[in-house]
């Protein structure tokens, strides 16, 4: 199995040196247009990749905000199956493929509603910075490695993730003359039981935080969790962060989708995207975590009583510990 992702890798690599290569040889936009249409899409998608990333990376340096690709963070990744799944729009020899316009639709479904639960925390307002970044500035000297951390991981590193989960699309696209099948809806089942686990898991921490600072806005007294100053109920008593889980897991199952179509149970190298998001998150929670944790006495204690990502019933000192 790895040998064959290997090699199957190492094709795709051949594939990106012809088509860059030829890139820069082209002279008009007739040329342009005609080297996108006729060049492997996984390929070509990839110019797209780079100017989203050179456009974050200078809207950050102009504007000193760093949260650029958390704007577009739910919107390119539709985006991108978006151009795999219409190519019959400009492309008529190609078939529309039903696989393919499942993919593309959940993937918008998953980006609205993203982009909704960013909206209303204000990530679309003006001025709006993740408060990681600012942290992150203050941790990083001098202040030109905060560039080149800018460059390399915010710009360029993100955006090549957001690139790779939707990589299962594109391979499902090389078999797209295999029809569906009973593992395509099993799988489908799966993604939206998770897509509705995260849209809990985002409703019942807003509803949470939303009560929090109703409460201390109004100068009433604050109690249990509220006190506490982080949701510990609900899904929150299971994981304490089911919302990441149920993201990763998202993706982890999109993954699923390339391995009906190719119709072979092996790993593919489209995995690459799931596994990496994975890494961006586990990272991403200890950095959170250890903000948190220093934010709020008693987060230390409920990180020692329920797990971290993977949903499990805490253990039973727990309830004794928050009643305290």
């Amino acid at each position: 199995q790895i040998l064959c992702m290997l090699l199957t890798l190492s094709q795709l690599v051949s594939s990106f040196q012809a088509g860059w290569s030829s890139l820069f040889l082209l002279k008009s936009l007739d040329e342009f247009w005609s080297w996108y249409v006729n060049t492997d899409p996984f390929v070509s998608g990839s110019v797209l990749v780079v100017l989203i990333s050179l456009t974050c990376w200078l809207l950050a340096i102009v504007t000193g905000n760093y949260s650029q690709v958390d704007r577009i963070w739910s919107v390119v990744p539709f985006l991108y199956c978006w151009l795999l799944a219409a190519r019959p729009l400009w492309l008529p020899s190609e078939e529309w493929n039903e696989r393919l316009l499942i993919m593309a639709s959940i993937t918008t479904l998953w980006g609205l509603r993203l982009s909704y639960n960013f909206w209303r925390k204000g990530g679309y307002m003006k001025g709006h910075e993740d408060y990681r970044w600012p942290v992150l500035r203050q941790k990083i000297r001098p202040a030109i490695l905060f560039q080149v951390f800018n460059f390399v991981f915010i710009a360029f590193i993100q955006n090549i993730l957001l690139y790779l989960i939707t990589a299962p699309a594109y391979v499902a696209w090389v078999y797209r003359s295999s029809p569906l099948n009973q593992y395509d809806y099993l799988v489908l089942g799966l993604w939206f039981l998770l897509w509705f686990g995260e849209i809990v898991a985002d409703q019942q921490q807003w509803n949470f935080q939303t009560k929090k600072y109703q409460l201390i806005n109004s100068g009433k007294p604050l109690t249990g969790s509220y006190l506490d100053g982080f949701i510990s109920s609900g899904l929150f008593q299971f994981s304490r962060h089911p919302n990441f889980f149920c993201e990763i897991s998202l993706w982890w199952v999109f993954y699923l989708f390339e391995m009906s179509a190719s119709e072979s149970f092996t790993l593919n190298w489209s995995i690459i995207g799931a596994f990496a998001l994975n890494l961006l998150f586990h990272g991403s929670s200890d950095f959170t975590e250890q903000l948190t944790a220093a934010k709020y006495k008693r987060y230390q204690l409920y990180q020692q009583h329920v797990s971290r990502l993977f949903p499990w019933f805490p253990d039973n000192s727990w309830k004794k510990v928050k009643s305290q």
